[in-house]
């Protein structure tokens, strides 16, 4: 294996605090929009479902642009430093140490680049969609992925929470794929029988440096 390439959401970042904010913008109590989030996922659907169950007229941009006009300094829907998992910074520096590459890349805003260069992670690449111009599950986004790792698809091991943007996408560019058991969709993917079409189910960042060891 010759790099290992991290999604941001609940992989690297925990999400929780961005959306008890979007929970206090909408005027919904914290519980029931998480309640509403998890229904909607669970269905199917996708995630700005919830939001318009709240406000049927809500639309990501111009809202997200309205909150930065009115709370400039405040975080909204970005995050910071406070929001990575614990067990991110000594995971990448487990897989640095093994002399593999490591390579975030993620369906994320161009300031979310920013702020994960901010946090000095021990990753030797960080890319994200918008700076891209393609997202998953889009097989572009994947072709970019090869690209930057520098090798063949075979030797890249993609992490994500997700089976339907990480997982399956990245298996089918010819990479290998770790499905991460965290998060609201990281929980229910890894609960289904398709989840055994990742190479690896697992718990946390933690175990990812022993099973890549044990592979050889």
């Amino acid at each position: 294996m010759h790099s290992v390439v991290f999604d941001v959401g609940e992989t690297l970042i925990n999400e929780n605090r961005i959306f008890e904010r979007w929970a206090d913008r909408l005027g919904v109590p914290r519980l029931a929009f998480f309640g509403l989030m998890g229904g909607v996922l669970a269905e199917g659907r996708q995630l700005i479902e919830a939001f318009r169950l709240v406000k049927p007229d809500f639309e990501l941009d111009p809202e997200c642009a309205a909150w930065a006009a009115e709370e400039p300094e405040s975080l909204r829907e970005n995050f910071d430093a406070d929001d990575l998992y614990p067990d991110v910074r000594p995971a990448l520096g487990a897989l640095r140490d093994m002399g593999l590459q490591v390579v975030i890349a993620g369906n994320q805003p161009a300031a979310a680049a920013d702020a994960l260069a901010a946090m000095g992670l021990p990753a030797d690449q960080i890319h994200v969609s918008d700076d891209w111009g393609v997202a998953k599950p889009d097989p572009a986004f994947f072709v970019r992925v090869g690209e930057v790792a520098g090798c063949p698809p075979a030797e890249i091991l993609y992490v994500g929470d997700r089976l339907d943007n990480d997982v399956f996408p990245a298996k089918e560019a010819g990479m290998r794929a770790a499905l991460l058991r965290r998060g609201m969709l990281g929980y229910l993917h890894a609960g289904r029988a398709e989840a055994k079409r990742a190479d690896v189910v697992l718990d946390g960042l933690d175990q990812l440096p022993g099973w890549i060891a044990e592979q050889g």
